[in-house]
């Protein structure tokens, strides 16, 4: 039997083996082989080249292209040109997946003082990105809809021991609103455990102490969140399933078939959610009375920071347009020369929030480099022995939806001739990150 290793990365790792530079050897390779491999791999490196994935880079964050859009299906479609005019065999496979997206989104507070939550990140002259039309609004996908009004509690990072503490206070956040900062935790757990406790809505906000002034120059001057910037995300239950959630164990084609109504989705959650700026954060928490939190609890806004509940009392309005939209997801193939039936797959996704610069296509436009060095070396005699599959994959940030399907759809045939899985999400200077399966260890 095969043994499958999946590792994630936040460089390019590719298929090679690592190296030794003190001995050159390679592990995995004998001494008679390495020689050549080492070779095979200076060749490689060679062809990658810094100003050609800038250029990529440029050229894929153009417009802003999420999940679904016609800006993605385009996106898709200059994916596949490429690995078609760098030698490999290409195309688009596209399934049918649930992708809500806003219809209204209201936050108010109407005691003890009113205030209308703006909900909009404004254009900014040094970003000519930054009024594109067609951006998404700020929002968290997979909310539940909703229209509640109740009494505001501010729950810090809204973690397990954070209503621990709660309750050690004598506060309760069942019938009311939760508001807690981003941080210490993936978002998507933030409303799960207010809704576990009995929240009617939760609100997240960035504050300047994690992301924003308390850290350093904010944008466009520097890389932390201004007073306006979202965080957009996904809050999807993916401990229970990832990918569509209309269609869990099974590939999202045309005509799967589906659970009837997204509401019996046992990953989506039932309250509504909603991201917000510290800009409109800062006069509802400024509202709150009630016990004056924790220290560890405080931020970096310039008010005292209470809990709550008390005359600080918010409405919440979010409904979706819940329609199947198109995942289009590019594979591209080289056949192994060897071992045709044993695959190894390269995979990062194409579909973002905005434009994605970053994340993914900072990682993708990696990916193309490699796919481009190996067509060229392909054309010059090299053979891999294993077959290479190279992906694209649409409908990541919404929930690994593009990957999960196509890993459904094709699940009988990987578990026969997968035996090695690379990701990436994102590349930037600095620090290498990666995590992968125990079997890796000894790479």
């Amino acid at each position: 039997m095969k043994k499958t290793f999946t590792l994630s990365a936040l460089a390019i790792l590719a298929f090679f083996h690592s190296t030794s530079a003190q001995n050159k050897t390679v592990s995995g390779f004998s001494p008679a082989s390495a020689s050549a491999q080492l070779q095979t791999e200076g060749k490689f490196d060679a062809l990658l080249s810094s100003r050609h994935i800038g250029e990529t880079l440029k050229e894929l964050s153009a417009k802003p292209h999420e999940l679904g859009s016609a800006n993605g299906k385009a996106e898709a479609e200059l994916i596949l040109q490429k690995f078609k005019s760098y030698g490999w065999d290409a195309h688009i496979e596209t399934f049918q997946v649930l992708f809500p997206t806003p219809k209204t989104r209201v936050l108010e507070m109407i005691s003890p003082t009113t205030y209308q939550a703006l909900l909009k990140e404004p254009a900014l002259k040094e970003d000519a990105t930054s009024d594109q039309a067609d951006q998404l609004p700020t929002y968290n996908a997979w909310s539940a809809d909703g229209d509640v009004t109740g009494d505001l509690v501010f729950v810090n990072f809204g973690l397990p021991e954070d209503y621990d503490r709660l309750e050690a206070m004598g506060i309760s956040v069942k019938g009311k609103i939760a508001i807690a900062r981003y941080g210490r935790s993936w978002r998507g757990v933030k409303p799960k455990v207010a809704q576990e406790h009995g929240a009617i809505g939760c609100i997240i906000y960035s504050d300047p102490k994690e992301d924003g002034y308390y850290q350093g120059d904010v944008y466009p001057k520097g890389a932390y969140k201004n007073e306006f910037g979202v965080q957009r995300g996904s809050v999807m239950d993916m401990v229970i399933y990832p990918g569509d959630p209309l269609t869990p164990g099974i590939g999202a084609t045309a005509n799967a078939k589906r659970i009837a109504d997204h509401t019996l989705a046992p990953n989506l959650l039932k309250i509504p959610v909603l991201p917000i700026s510290y800009h409109d954060a800062q006069p509802l928490l400024a509202a709150l009375d009630g016990p004056v939190a924790p220290d560890s609890w405080r931020g970096a806004l310039p008010i005292t920071y209470h809990i709550g509940p008390g005359k600080a009392k918010v409405h919440l309005k979010l409904a979706f347009d819940w329609k199947l939209r198109p995942a289009n997801d590019v594979i591209a193939m080289i056949k192994g020369a060897q071992f045709p039936d044993e695959w190894v797959v390269r995979g990062n996704h194409h579909d973002a929030w905005v434009n994605g610069a970053g994340d993914p296509v900072s990682g993708l436009a990696a990916e193309l480099e490699e796919a481009k060095a190996i067509g060229e070396l392909v054309k010059n005699g090299y053979q891999p022995k294993r077959t290479l599959v190279y992906c694209a994959w649409d409908g990541e940030e919404p929930g690994l939806i593009g990957s999960t399907e196509w890993a459904e759809t094709h699940a009988a045939e990987l578990q026969q001739k997968l035996v090695a899985y690379i990701n990436s999400d994102g590349n930037g200077r600095g620090f290498l990150g990666a995590g992968g399966s125990q079997a890796l260890e000894g790479m």
